[in-house]
Formats: C-alpha cells, structure tokens, sequence
C-alpha cells in the first residue's frame, strides 16, 4: 500500500548506514524476505513484479524496521466519491447515465452536418 515503508540499518565497520524502501505509488506494497543469508527487501506491483529491489548481507544488518502506511482516517473531512470525473450515486454507480461513446465526444471532433464534404 503507498505509504508503507522499511528502513534497513547496516553495519558498515566504522558505523552503521541507513536504507529506506518505500511503496511510491498506490497499490504497491513492500516485501521483506530472508534466505540464505541475504535480506531483500522488494517493492512490489499489483500483480507482483518487483519495481525496485534492496539486497543485504543479513550478518551486516542491524535493525530492520517495518512502518505501516497510516490507514486511519481520523480527523480527516469526508470526501464525496468522484467516479470519471462527475458524482457518483448510490452504490458506486453514475448519478446519471454514461455517454455511449466516453464522455467527451463531443467536445472531441465536432459532427458533420448531413452532405457536407470531407476535406
């Protein structure tokens, strides 16, 4: 979910060094997965592919710190649901019907009149 994001500390051996992997767009997630010996840390599509991939030695890793996005909507005013850019009605359907062609047609290439010539 965007907003989640990890922060890695690694021991570098004359300190430690921070790493942070977020989730940058809406409905990608990020996963954590350990195995032989090396922590990676992948930010992850809808569908599944990794955009972008961290890998550590897990003997040099310190701390690795997990924040969840922040799903609460405490505080926050209610928002009416847009849907194509016009109100939606009861349960998630237009408020009135949709144009049979998408919605700007019309303002997309004027109609010929009847007869005229194509140029």
């Amino acid at each position: 979910m965007k907003g989640d994001r990890v922060e890695i500390e690694v021991d570098t051996g004359d300190g430690t060094r921070t790493y942070e992997v977020a989730a940058t767009r809406a409905g990608r997630r990020v996963e954590v997965s350990t195995g032989r010996g090396i922590v990676e840390v992948s930010e992850v599509t809808r569908t599944g592919t990794a955009v972008r991939t961290a890998r550590f030695m897990a003997s040099r890793v310190v701390a690795l710190v997990e924040h969840p996005a922040d799903t609460s909507t405490a505080g926050l005013p209610a928002r009416p649901a847009y849907r194509h850019g016009r109100l939606t009605g009861t349960a998630g359907l237009p408020a009135r019907p949709a144009y049979r062609n998408g919605p700007y047609r019309a303002a997309a290439r004027p109609r010929r009149k009847p007869g005229a010539r194509r140029d």
